[in-house]
This record gives C-alpha cells, sequence and structure tokens, in this order.
C-alpha cells in the first residue's frame, strides 16, 4: 500500500507541480496510540501535510494529538465532529483545548 501511495503522490506532483499539494491523513480519534504508528508510516511514505480527526463528537477525547504533533510535528487541520460534510471544521487550538478539557464537566 505505501508504495502505491508514493506511487501516484509522484505522479501527481510529476503531472501538476505548481498546486497546491495537500497530504492529510484521516486518523479516527478513538484509534489511539495506534494512530501514531499509522501516521509514522504514512509519513515516512507520502510526507503528510496535515491531519484530520474524526469522531472527535463521541467518547474519544482526541488526546493523541498532543502525541502526533510531539513525535512527528505534523499539524492537525480539521475535526470531524459529526457524520455530515458540514460537521467537518478547520482545527482551533483554544476551542480544541477547552473541548479536551471540559467534556464530562456537565453544563457549568
Amino acid at each position: 500500500l505505501m508504495k502505491e501511495l508514493s506511487k501516484i503522490d509522484r505522479s501527481i506532483k510529476k503531472a501538476c507541480p505548481e498546486a497546491p499539494h495537500q497530504t492529510i491523513l484521516v486518523v479516527d480519534s478513538t484509534t489511539g496510540q495506534n494512530a501514531i504508528s499509522q501516521a509514522t508510516h504514512f509519513d515516512e511514505s507520502i510526507k503528510l501535510t496535515g491531519i484530520a480527526l474524526t469522531k472527535f463528537d463521541g467518547t474519544a477525547r482526541g488526546g493523541i494529538i498532543f502525541n502526533i504533533k510531539k513525535n512527528l510535528d505534523i499539524p492537525v487541520l480539521l475535526l470531524g465532529i459529526g457524520e455530515g460534510i458540514d460537521d467537518i471544521e478547520t482545527f482551533h487550538v483554544p476551542r480544541f483545548m477547552k473541548a479536551f478539557f471540559d467534556r464530562g464537566e456537565g453544563d457549568e
């Protein structure tokens, strides 16, 4: 799979070198620490420019963001907070931190 992705990546860059290219890995926030391994393998093959974290509306807190940033220095660009296209939002650190620490606290 990684060899095929590398080949596709090279072909796209060759066909359209002037285009702004983004290579975003979509990570299920319930994956946990396995996401580090996945991101590492993908980054080694196709050099990731960002992460999209899905299922952030569930019980997972998305703490994997901290390890991805610390270990790989790949920015989180998008959060999926639901099932629809309108439920994808741009990642904002202050909003994420508030949601991360406020979960389960009730309506205070």
